[in-house]
């Protein structure tokens, strides 16, 4: 895909978030019954629990790590809190949901209060089991370095949604960028 079509660097997740990179490892997120795909638009209310995550990969011997975050907190054009980390985990097997992995900072639902917010889940490749651990904090999280921290390399694949208030209107959205 040409890298000016990439919609992680159309909605500067690339940037923002991470550096480029290139996908090697499919993932596939689900609210309830709602797949997120880059740049689709989901209410609050229907991310209120933790998503399905599933995992590709052909060596079960590979664990991965996802995190997501808030690049936009506590609002777009203010993002002071940047990177707001909403959930983490870690020692997922290849092939399989984040539901096998060690949950090491609980799901926080999005909860946007101004502006439209990008959540954003990036999957890194782990060296071994239990070699990543949980910050002490959630807000100015920095994926970046969390990465560098614990040897993760660049990502292995990512995706990201947009949310604002219920009630919220106007910003990035277009039409037909509902999640399926």
């Amino acid at each position: 895909m040409p890298r000016n079509r990439d919609p992680l660097v159309v909605g500067r997740v690339i940037g923002d978030v991470v550096d480029s990179f290139s996908r090697s490892i499919s993932i596939r997120v689900v609210y309830n019954s709602r797949e997120v795909n880059n740049g689709c638009e989901l209410k609050p209310s229907q991310a209120v629990n933790k998503p399905r995550v599933e995992i590709g990969g052909t060596d079960l011997r590979t664990f991965f790590t996802l995190v997501m975050v808030d690049p936009d907190a506590p609002s777009p054009s203010d993002p002071n809190l940047r990177e707001y980390l909403h959930w983490l985990v870690t020692d997922i097997p290849a092939t399989t949901e984040a539901t096998f992995g060690q949950e090491i900072v609980c799901y926080e639902n999005p909860r946007p209060t101004v502006g439209i917010h990008r959540f954003v889940l990036v999957l890194f490749r782990q060296l071994g089991r239990q070699t990543v651990y949980a910050p002490g904090w959630r807000q100015n999280f920095n994926t970046r370095h969390f990465a560098e921290l614990y040897n993760l390399g660049s990502p292995v694949a990512a995706v990201y949604f947009n949310c604002q208030r219920e009630n919220g209107s106007g910003g990035r959205r277009r039409a037909g960028d509902e999640c399926s």
